[in-house]
């Protein structure tokens, strides 16, 4: 198995870990609390909510990085919406929220152009409703 780049066993007590081969990084997981589990950890499915997350303010980041603009200090607040049949995610909510620098409307359009297309997003299933929500400075 080499030439996996993550390692994951399952712990018991519905929780796992996965180990980040490359940088020793773990991630534990454990079912929420509505699903028989104890909400000690992430969930699977908050893993999937936040990596969206995670995934368009990076992605943010690149094109910033690329047009000099500097965004660092952005924050991200994350909410999923789960259904109950069949039991999945059907919503997320990313509000995304911008340092206190005067952005142009340029900038912001080149940002906000950036967020809807990162990766993770392109991959869901277009079922899962997606909200994506920039507060740029007054």
């Amino acid at each position: 198995m080499d030439d996996f780049q993550y390692y994951g066993k399952y712990t018991g007590n519905l929780k796992t870990y996965t180990l980040h081969k490359k940088s020793g990084d773990v991630i534990r997981t454990d079912a929420p609390i509505d699903n028989m589990g104890e909400g000690k950890h992430f969930s699977p499915t908050d893993l999937l909510a936040n990596a969206l997350g995670t995934c368009i303010v990076t992605i943010m980041g690149i094109k910033a990085n690329a047009e000099k603009i500097n965004m660092e200090g952005a924050q991200f607040q994350v909410k999923k919406v789960m259904e109950a049949h069949p039991r999945r995610v059907s919503e997320i909510y990313i509000q995304v929220v911008m340092p206190e620098i005067p952005y142009s409307d340029r900038e912001k359009k080149v940002l906000e152009k950036a967020a809807h297309h990162c990766p993770v997003k392109n991959s869901l299933h277009p079922d899962v409703k997606e909200i994506i929500e920039i507060i740029w400075p007054e």
